[in-house]
């Protein structure tokens, strides 16, 4: 669809506006669920198991009821019952089962945070373990029960060749065929997941503060589960501290908190410990990859094979879409990308920022780069003689595609050519490295409403997520703009089901999608201020939007936003330690909005794909079947002195087959690229190739040699 006719215009958009919420969260007022504390309120504390499989045979309470303060203990044997889900993982306390370490058994209540958490230390908990057939929690490339799924996540099919592949890799000249290991990695947002969870036992009404990425699908999922009608449930996000994916569906805290407010008739407050995380609100899977490219002696592809292996767990099944990726990037007459993914004893992995496009570029971009080292190609020349005219797996024209541009930008503004020989300071090799980024555009269907008021002023509702990205901001800029008034005029309400329904934030879609259905409704609202006569009534004047026609039309267009990353690292030959010097992304992202806002959002991409490279790294346990690196001192996040210099840069694209504002998404494309760049920056520096994620200084070292 073209925009050209509705585009908005006005001083707003494209304003480097700073975040309205910002004085708020600075000084303490911003209040994030576990924040909120109605009159008599209870504390919830969960207990998990502590085997990898099996089933519960009894739960001892009697030491932790007899505890001071202590209202309640739930188990599997009296817990309420739940009804009806779509997600098996919100199904807690329901049965005897134990599908992995960690799977929530039991739920102390108690007064205060600390009985409830001695309460939960209290309780024993007997399993019945079955020793011939013992837990599985190690992801092999040939595992007996590795299958290939119907689908990915995002409904994309698992497998899909175009051409001979395995023909053309045979018949080329120049070849590489390369294995790469990702672990598994956690989101961690710097606050955990929380509720309140409040009955109203005159009116039958239930009240939620949670910590989630969109409080209409937690709304949606309480119905089901408590058998409640949606209207008689408020759902409220107001502020949430990240989330990266993890907080993309509703999680087992807030069914959790609502049935123990059931159970005990006082509100409940429920925030996870971090250690509890990794095992229930999702995970990005690990991944192995194996990767054949074949080309011509110019460089020139002939052929793209890049096949995933992955794990689920036994409770339902995720496939992470790493493949996907190299369906959209490279042309080549031959392509073949599958996944193929095992169930085992593990915590269902979920979606964590940029899932599929982050581990899948990682690999495909280390590839590249071991290509252009076979063919004598710099790295950059290589990716662009490869640029497609449309999409490879599609056919369809990119809506906009300025990769090529991306990298050139990006090679001037990095100084690229002056520094692609390697260098030696001491005891410290110097190297830098490139690799491309690629994410799609996503919207989905929205609604809006906008209100005039007497005194000049305007309202915009809509029930979006500000997860920490400025969405208040970006929404009141697309409203002023499409209303034609100063900023400050203008008020955003957010975050609360009591709001027109939204979808969540995810997927690099919340602002296209909310923006989208904001801007009609102001649209809207101004049509029907020309046709009322004299001054606004003093309830105000509305209008509502509802963008679900337009937004779920097949655009004939690929539509994805695209990049280039440059990384300079140095390795430290005597400890092993790998640092980065320099970061610079450009990216080609439509519209940029809020360029404040927008350059937090690349900037802490890179970040996050800098601990990827570098520090962020989990295991499962094969003898437990936990994951060992389960709080922030033994999973490493970067910090301020792991980050050097680091720039985010964008070309303006003009495209107009995307939506009104004519932005694509960016809180996921700064993390694309990173790992893979710095990952070539170190075999620049050092002349060796490390193809498993974290480069740690063990791995470096033996490396070395």
């Amino acid at each position: 669809m073209n925009f050209t006719s509705v585009a908005v215009v006005g001083t707003a958009l494209g304003t480097p506006t700073t975040r309205r919420e910002g004085w708020e969260k600075v000084t303490g007022t911003a209040r994030y669920a576990a924040e909120h504390t109605p009159p008599r309120c209870a504390h919830a504390w969960p207990v998990p198991a502590t085997v990898a499989r099996g089933r519960v045979t009894a739960v001892d309470t009697t030491a932790a009821l007899a505890l001071p303060g202590v209202i309640a203990v739930l188990t599997p044997f009296d817990a309420p019952r739940l009804g009806p889900t779509d997600d098996p993982q919100l199904h807690v306390l329901q049965d005897t089962v134990v599908p992995h370490h960690g799977w929530y058994v039991a739920l102390a209540v108690a007064d205060t945070l600390e009985a409830a958490r001695e309460a939960a230390q209290a309780v024993r908990v007997t399993y019945e373990t079955d020793p011939d057939t013992p837990h599985d929690v190690v992801l092999t490339v040939d595992h007996p029960g590795v299958y290939t799924p119907e689908k990915a996540n995002g409904g994309y099919p698992a497998h899909l060749e175009q051409g001979d592949a395995a023909t053309s890799f045979a018949a080329s000249p120049v070849r590489v065929e390369c294995t790469y290991k990702v672990p598994p990695l956690h989101n961690h947002p710097m606050e955990p997941h929380a509720a309140t969870a409040h009955w109203d036992g005159g009116t039958g009404r239930l009240t939620v503060h949670d910590s989630s990425q969109g409080a209409g699908p937690v709304r949606t999922a309480l119905a089901s589960l408590f058998d409640l009608p949606e209207d008689s449930i408020t759902v409220i996000s107001e502020h949430v501290g990240g989330g990266f994916g993890s907080k993309g569906t509703p999680r087992p805290h807030v069914v959790l908190a609502v049935m123990a407010a059931r159970h005990t008739g006082r509100p409940v407050k429920l925030a996870l410990p971090r250690r509890h995380m990794p095992a229930v609100v999702g995970h990005r899977a690990p991944t192995l990859h194996h990767v054949r490219l074949a080309a011509r002696e110019d460089g020139v592809l002939t052929a793209l094979a890049h096949e995933v292996t992955t794990y689920t767990s036994r409770v339902s099944e995720f496939v992470e879409q790493a493949a996907v990726p190299a369906r959209v990037m490279y042309a080549a007459p031959a392509h073949l990308t599958t996944h193929r993914v095992v169930a085992l004893d593990v915590p269902t992995p979920s979606w964590m920022r940029a899932p599929g496009e982050c581990p899948g570029m990682y690999a495909l971009e280390s590839a590249m780069d071991e290509l252009a080292d076979a063919l004598g190609l710099d790295p950059v020349e290589l990716r662009i003689r490869n640029e497609p005219a449309t999409e490879p797996e599609s056919g369809h024209p990119f809506s906009s595609r300025h990769v090529v541009d991306c990298l050139r930008e990006g090679a001037t503004r990095f100084g690229w050519s002056a520094h692609r020989a390697s260098r030696r300071d001491g005891p410290l090799l110097i190297g830098t490295g490139v690799a491309a980024a690629t994410y799609p555009v996503l919207v989905s269907p929205c609604t809006a409403r906008a209100h005039a008021l007497p005194d000049g002023t305007y309202v915009v509702e809509v029930n979006a997520t500000d997860i920490g990205t400025g969405a208040r901001t970006v929404l009141a800029q697309i409203a002023a703009d499409a209303l034609g008034v100063p900023l400050d005029r203008v008020t955003t309400a957010i975050g609360h089901t009591t709001l027109p329904e939204a979808p969540l934030a995810g997927g690099s879609s919340g602002t296209a999608s909310w923006g989208w259905a904001v801007h009609d409704a102001c649209t809207a609202l101004i049509a029907r201020l020309d046709r009322h006569e004299g001054p606004v009534p003093d309830g105000g004047l509305s209008a509502s939007a509802d963008t679900r026609a337009h937004a779920k039309q097949r655009s004939p267009y690929a539509r994805h936003a695209f990049g280039a990353q440059f990384a300079e690292v140095q390795v430290d030959t005597v400890t092993g330690e790998v640092r980065a010097r320099r970061l610079l992304g450009v990216f080609a992202a439509g519209r940029i909005l809020n360029p404040l806002t927008a350059r937090s959002q690349f900037v802490g991409g890179m970040i996050m794909g800098l601990g990827m490279a570098l520090t962020e790294h989990s295991t499962t346990d094969p003898a437990f079947g936990d994951f060992p690196e389960s709080d922030l001192a033994s999973y490493h996040v970067p910090v301020h002195a792991d980050v050097g210099d680091i720039e985010a840069h964008w070309i303006e694209e003009d495209d107009k087959h995307l939506n009104p504002a004519g932005g694509k998404g960016i809180g996921e494309i700064g993390i694309v690229g990173t790992a893979a760049a710095v990952g070539n920056a170190f075999c620049h520096a050092t002349g060796r190739r490390l193809r498993e994620l974290p480069l740690t200084p063990d791995r470096v070292l033996a490396v070395l040699g």
